[in-house]
């Protein structure tokens, strides 16, 4: 298609593809599998949103297309339309609407930054860039060994140096603390951060020995000093710290728990099966050295142990199977979470307790042992009007309502348990409305963690506001009965306003 006048004189990038019919819209979501579309309401409020784009296209070049619809010409109206697109509706009157795989994927809601968007063109479904996070505004972001060593040369003040990747859980963790520290401190220390997880930054991990995420490093007028490690990791232990920085201090290895005194047998996968047969009724605690419930429970666990030690006709003995050792036993047992209490009577496998965690229910019910309480049914099991999606039917479902709000949970993650009645409560005011849904994903399970990812889930629980299937926003509000309904109500109200204002017209 002909691009207009002015439009060469922007020096836009033969790469952008303008269309304007839908048949020939269609063949390219079709042949390309990763494309981003600029729908305007004219040529003129697309010009500084090309500008950028020109630049964009030479860096995804082969990766990934990008396209312009100008939804003010005649011809492209009509596409506009047949795409439910509106960019009259939006204020600079310019959308950005990203297609994967020959399908709507999601609208581009990122930085508005050269940088922000071939970064979401080379991994659509990636998380978003830390500098992205305004919060993080006060941490200088790297991007290159070039810059790295500009930074270092230049920099006089004290210098803290976070190299991370993306991907990294303990990283996105502190990124919060690390950033409200280069806030609190700006202009007595630089706190930076630099994503060095790809292979071109082999030199620079060699060099500050980074053999993990995150590996901090401080420097002082660019000489790199020792890293920071074995300390906190709040805002305040970063600042303490930076007061008078220190060499890490070698810490010392946890003692396992086997070699510690106590009256709990612990069990291998040499020694299991002839304990179990020995003793005709026996607990054991599957356990791992990390685990911080494990940890919690352990003192209860051997108060139990020191009773039953020492009582008169004993109900029981407590064993401990160290799960990371013992792997044999962890996988014969189905092991997939720590603790794991199981009851074996007369060498049989009887029982899994997950109720029993302290001193007193242990021993209560070892003087009368009988089946735990059948666990509480899994939500997607009870009959509510909530809708429960996974992956393959996702986008599907969505497209049949016009409004959806969507709660990706974890069934572990106590702030959905306390969400999880409110919505439900929500869902059953709306149910009569064909036009309304209320859904859910668990992030839990396999098959929907790709489908997390991609819907940009970083906390549980995550809602978001789905129109047609097309993402809109994320809902923010009150997590109680009265936020969920208000919202809805809202947008309901906004329709009927729209419908009544359409017949006035007419």
């Amino acid at each position: 298609a002909f691009l207009p006048a002015f439009v060469y004189s922007l020096k836009v990038s033969p790469l952008i593809e303008k269309i304007s019919d839908h048949k020939d819209f269609k063949k390219l979501l079709r042949t390309r599998n990763n494309v981003l579309v600029l729908y305007s309401k004219s040529a003129a409020a697309a010009e500084s949103s090309l500008r950028l784009l020109s630049s964009v296209a030479q860096e995804v070049k082969g990766r990934a297309t990008i396209s312009w619809i100008d939804c003010g010409d005649t011809e492209s109206r009509k596409l506009c339309k047949k795409m439910k697109v509106d960019p009259n509706s939006k204020e600079k009157g310019v959308e950005l609407l990203h297609y994967k795989d020959g399908a709507f994927h999601t609208e581009y809601n990122r930085a508005v930054t050269l940088k922000s968007m071939v970064a979401f063109l080379k991994d659509p479904e990636g998380a978003p860039l830390w500098e992205e996070d305004p919060e993080a505004k006060d941490v200088v972001h790297v991007d290159s060994e070039k810059e790295l060593r500009r930074l270092l040369k230049k920099e006089d003040k004290p210098l803290l140096m976070m190299f991370y990747a993306p991907w990294c859980g303990v990283c996105k963790r502190m990124m919060p603390s690390y950033q409200q520290a280069a806030t609190e401190l700006k202009g007595k220390y630089v706190l930076a951060g630099m994503n060095i997880y790809a292979a071109e930054f082999e030199r620079i991990k060699e060099e500050y020995n980074v053999q993990g995420y995150p590996t901090i490093c401080y420097f002082e007028k660019g000489k790199f000093l020792f890293h920071f490690e074995n300390y906190g990791a709040t805002a305040a232990d970063i600042a303490e710290w930076l007061k008078n920085p220190q060499a890490p201090q070698p810490q010392a290895p946890e003692t396992p728990w086997a070699d510690e005194e106590n009256v709990v047998y612990h069990l291998t996968d040499e020694d299991f099966d002839r304990f179990i047969k020995d003793h005709s009724s026996v607990l054991v605690m599957f356990h791992a050295p990390w685990c911080g419930h494990c940890k919690k429970m352990k003192p209860e666990y051997e108060k139990a142990a020191e009773f039953l030690h020492v009582a008169n006709d004993s109900p029981g003995v407590l064993a401990a199977v160290d799960a990371t050792v013992n792997k044999a036993l962890a996988e014969r047992y189905h092991i997939s979470g720590f603790p794991t209490l199981k009851y074996f009577k007369d060498g049989e496998e009887k029982y899994t307790l997950p109720h029993l965690r302290t001193k007193k229910k242990i021993i209560d019910w070892l003087l009368n042992p009988e089946a735990p309480p059948p666990p509480e049914p899994a939500w997607e099991e009870k009959q509510t009007s909530v809708i429960h999606l996974a992956g393959e039917d996702f986008r599907e479902s969505l497209k049949k309502k016009k409004h959806t709000l969507v709660m990706f949970y974890a069934p572990w993650c106590p702030h959905c348990k306390n969400a999880i009645p409110h919505f439900t409560t929500a869902a059953e005011v709306f149910k009569e409305d064909r036009k309304i849904a209320y859904a859910a994903v668990d992030c839990a399970k396999e098959q929907n963690h790709d489908l997390c990812k991609q819907e940009g889930v970083d906390g549980y629980p995550t809602f978001n506001y789905y129109n047609y299937g097309k993402f809109v926003e994320k809902y923010t509000g009150e997590r109680g009965e009265s936020g969920f309904t208000t919202f809805m109500r809202t947008l309901r109200e906004r329709d009927h306003e729209r419908v009544g204002k359409k017949k006035d017209e007419l």
